[in-house]
């Protein structure tokens, strides 16, 4: 017997929190989880939504083969930014060999090797922070940016970093625009004209350091993404372009989004950011940035479980779409072929049915967990997906956010301009609204 379709909001209900979804969606996506449970049906025709929203129907999704889903279908506007052959749009045997890849590029001994270029870079971005009312969003952004680039491009791009920072906001501002501006067209002097011509800026100046790679003038091993990829041999030149983008698009954002989550959930915690403080002084100490390494990494155990309940309640992405193959049972519901199935890491990190108090931040919880709680915190924990579709940044970008965190509370007093937490904004990348009003003063 089949099993039944999920439950769907009445029509005016349906209108209200289908435009929500699309500008303001967490508490859209609360609504739906409390009021229609775990699994929700929005839309129609080839237009149909699936929202699965709780740990266990999320489990249900990631246990299904992925030759039951689509990432390169009809709603996925991503190509056009990060390219069609960006394995976050590639499917079956495309998606594995492009993945494939760009995963060994992301081994522990590549990922060891960028700690101490994280943690100077960090230390450049706080020292060039004045005394006083400042938004430590846009400082985080850059610091990110700058990371990125290093690691993924290589220094021979750094001088291009503002010019390619700049670029990547116009992408992300027309990601975050109504689908109306995003419907292809041709015509110039548009958003999406802008996207194309920024795109084949950013693809000129790879293109040039992929060249300049090939011709075998840079013989060093500069420990970066680019390099590995071209001398690896697999991915075509217009591959690799697309894979690098992706990996920085896909991880600036995000992390950036993460780190200002994460720096407003620290510092308005009581006791929080001093015991960070204490933990950062004991483990890194004033050693020399060349000398950190993983050992230093493992030591920042506060700073760790704060990154992890900050990424519970704040996933940088609210819901991650895939498109149904086939028709899937999900929770005891079946959602149809052709349904874009939007499993919400938001919510999962909400589910009451795994968290105790989950909308309490309480990096404590993260300590010493019996082998029954691990398991459903695992289950649970899903900011990164899981595999083989989860981000392929995941460590980069976790690793990221402890090293500059535990060097920011360690270097700066911070008095957030409020100790309300900011709702959350954006459709594609969850941040917080009005970014980081803070004071700060220098240690």
């Amino acid at each position: 017997m089949t099993a039944p379709a999920p439950p769907r909001p009445g029509l005016r209900d349906h209108i209200r929190l289908a435009r929500r979804l699309l500008h303001d969606p967490a508490p859209a996506l609360d609504e739906l989880r409390e009021r229609w449970g775990p699994v929700v049906r929005l839309g129609g025709g080839p237009a149909r939504l699936a929202i699965v929203g709780s740990a266990a129907a999320i489990a249900d999704v990631h246990a299904l083969p992925t030759d039951h889903f689509r990432w390169g279908h009809k709603f996925n506007v991503l190509g056009f930014v990060v390219g069609d052959s960006s394995m976050i749009v590639s499917d079956g045997d495309d998606h594995r060999r492009r993945r494939g890849a760009v995963q060994p590029a992301f081994g522990r001994r590549r990922l060891n090797g960028w700690i101490p270029m994280i943690v100077e870079q960090a230390d450049a971005v706080i020292y060039d922070l004045t005394d006083g009312d400042t938004d430590l969003y846009p400082a985080g952004r850059s610091l990110v940016f700058e990371i990125a680039v290093r690691a993924f491009f290589g220094e021979g791009l750094v001088q291009h970093i503002p010019e390619l920072e700049a670029r990547f906001d116009t992408s992300q501002a027309y990601l975050e625009s109504s689908a109306l501006r995003q419907l292809p067209h041709p015509f110039p002097f548009t958003r999406r004209a802008r996207v194309r011509a920024d795109r084949k800026a950013m693809d000129d100046i790879l293109d040039g350091e992929i060249a300049r790679l090939r011709s075998g003038s840079i013989a060093d091993d500069r420990g970066d993404v680019l390099q590995a990829l071209v001398a690896d041999g697999v991915l075509s030149d217009a591959e690799i372009r697309d894979q690098v983008l992706t990996l920085i698009g896909a991880g600036f954002h995000t992390t950036a989004a993460s780190l200002a989550w994460t720096i407003w959930l620290a510092a308005s915690t009581p006791g929080v950011w001093d015991a960070l403080r204490v933990e950062a002084d004991a483990v890194l100490g004033d050693e020399d940035t060349a000398a950190l390494s993983t050992s230093q990494l493992a030591g920042l155990e506060l700073a760790d479980r704060v990154v992890r309940e900050t990424l519970r309640l704040h996933p940088a992405g609210v819901f991650s779409p895939r498109e149904a193959a086939q028709d899937i049972e999900v929770a005891g519901h079946t959602i149809r072929k052709g349904t874009l199935v939007m499993w919400s890491p938001y919510l999962a990190g909400r589910d009451v049915d795994v968290w105790d108090e989950p909308l309490a931040f309480r990096p404590d919880r993260w300590l010493d967990p019996t082998d029954e709680q691990r398991a459903a915190n695992d289950s649970a924990w899903v900011p990164f997906g899981r595999p083989a579709r989860n981000c392929i940044g995941f460590a980069m970008a976790h690793m990221e956010l402890v090293l500059i965190l535990a060097r920011m509370a360690q270097r700066l007093d911070v008095t957030l301009a409020s100790d309300t937490v900011p709702p959350p904004h954006g459709m594609v990348v969850n941040r917080p609204t009005g970014g980081v009003p803070a004071r700060i003063t220098h240690r």
